[in-house]
């Protein structure tokens, strides 16, 4: 029996028509520091502890900070049967003339309508929720506890973090109290008010199940989860430790089914600081690079490179000209430290690196011929083509592998300069996840283009390599344990 796949939803609710859809995904750590001075922080409420906390005084106080989103859209759709999925039988028929009319109609705008939450974080009348709340919105409404409903500006949003900031006209609103999360720890009670399903100012609470967690195309935030209930139309909402202080954005849940399940996920609230800082001053936010791929470093990568315990980011990829290039930084290199903040897991530096700002200078710390060196690099502008790799790990004995130098059109086409290509491949190399028409780019971070250089390379090694391993444009750090 095959198991359900479980998929990553977005939490806020939308609408097309009279049927009711969960928003799937489809699109680094932030520094630590104290809450914005920009926005309005009152005192803190806490939160009983006789037989487990008592949230009340929390709800009383900071619910009217929390609001319903509602936005209004349209989206293109076709009407009619899609003709193209008819059986061939059906459509070679005589009758097929009948469904000819509703062929390549052309798509229309549908109306739809989304709901999503969000909190007041100046009493002037800032809003912040998910960028995917209003993502495409022609109108957004905002509604408070007492009923008022405002048409709100959006003042713009950052796909990348998921951040938004809105902006109602009204004054002397209650705000939110913000906090660095940092001091929040695994078992920590927590809850969240938002408007799952509609159902405005509704309280849920569990605990802190994990921290730092990277998602699938959301390698920038470092999630906070818990097993807080939350659910489509929960988008936006804060979340909030003991004390009242929003330490989080709930955004997305792990679901089989599209409701909770048990896996929620919240954007830490610094993060959502330093962007709605930038979307509140200029606008837009930027977001700066390395120009690298990297992947994690699992114990046998490690081992191939001289590294005693498995941490750091991989570098399986350096882009032409960029920041990191131009900083000496090669492919096999093992980026351990940004600014003194180690790189546990190569998830962190993507979350360290985009939080920054473009043209800002960093110090790395970086682990090449197996020795640590420091290395300054002034960082670019985000561009899409920076992603994360994963690395496969090798078993058996012996390399197993068939290897011939490449064609001068066949290295063209790579975009190559040097490597040789994977005729056949066996045993060791066939396990860790080599194929047939692989790119051999470098053996333990020493490029090759002969089959003599790979051997005496081996010949030297101990027992594990890392192959780098280009496939179409894609390339990865392969560990493999030889005899």
């Amino acid at each position: 029996m095959v198991p359900a796949r479980i998929r990553l939803s977005l939490v806020a609710l939308t609408i097309v028509g009279v049927g009711v859809t969960t928003c799937l995904v489809s699109e680094a750590a932030a520094p630590a520091h104290k809450a914005m001075a920009l926005f309005d922080h009152p005192p803190a409420a806490v939160a009983a502890a006789t037989g487990g906390p008592n949230f009340a005084p929390i709800v009383r106080q900071f619910g009217p900070t929390v609001v319903h989103i509602n936005v209004r859209g349209e989206t293109m759709a076709t009407s009619g049967p899609d003709v193209s999925q008819l059986p061939p039988q059906l459509r070679n028929s005589p009758f097929f003339q009948f469904f000819q009319p509703f062929q390549n109609q052309a798509p229309r705008e549908v109306p739809t309508q989304g709901l999503g939450s969000g909190f007041i974080i100046g009493s002037n009348g800032l809003v912040l929720t998910n960028a995917h709340v209003v993502k495409g919105a022609k109108n957004v409404t905002v509604t408070l506890t007492d009923h008022r409903t405002f048409k709100a500006q959006v003042l713009g949003f950052d796909s990348k973090t998921d951040i938004a900031v809105l902006k109602i006209p009204a004054t002397n609103l209650p705000t939110v109290r913000l906090v660095d999360p940092s001091s929040l720890q695994p078992g920590d009670w927590v809850l969240a008010i938002g408007s799952p399903y509609g159902f405005y100012n509704t309280v849920t609470a569990g605990i802190v199940s994990a921290k730092s967690r990277s998602l699938p195309d959301d390698n920038m935030v470092p999630f906070i989860q818990t097993d807080v209930a939350v659910n489509p139309g929960n988008s936006g909402g804060p979340l909030f430790n003991t004390r009242g202080e929003v330490v989080g954005i709930n955004s997305q849940i792990f679901t089989q089914t599209g409701a909770f399940e048990g896996l929620s996920f919240a954007i830490p609230i610094n993060v959502a600081e330093t962007i709605a800082k930038q979307i509140i001053a200029k606008g837009h936010v930027e977001h700066a690079k390395l120009g690298i791929t990297v992947q994690t470093v699992s114990q046998q990568l490690a081992n191939s490179f001289g590294l005693q315990t498995p941490r750091g980011a991989l570098v399986a990829n350096v882009s032409e000209a960029s920041p990191a290039a131009k900083a000496g930084i090669k492919e096999g290199d093992i980026i351990l430290s940004v600014n003194g903040d180690p790189v546990n897991d190569s998830a962190d530096l993507p979350m360290m690196i985009g939080m920054m700002k473009p043209g800002q200078s960093v110090r790395l710390g970086v682990w090449s011929n197996r020795h640590e060196t420091m290395v300054n690099a002034t960082l670019g502008s985000f561009s899409p083509d920076v992603s994360v790799a994963d690395a496969s790990g090798g078993a058996g004995r012996g390399i197993g592998m068939q290897v011939r130098p490449l064609k001068p059109a066949e290295a063209q086409q790579a975009n190559v300069r040097q490597g040789l290509i994977v005729e056949t491949v066996s045993g060791a190399a066939e396990q860790a996840g080599v194929q047939s028409g692989d790119i051999l780019l470098a053996v333990d971070g020493k490029p090759v283009n002969s089959v003599m250089q790979v051997r005496a390379i081996l010949k030297g090694a101990g027992k594990t390599v890392a192959l780098l391993i280009q496939r179409g444009t894609n390339r990865i750090f392969v560990p493999v344990e030889i005899g």
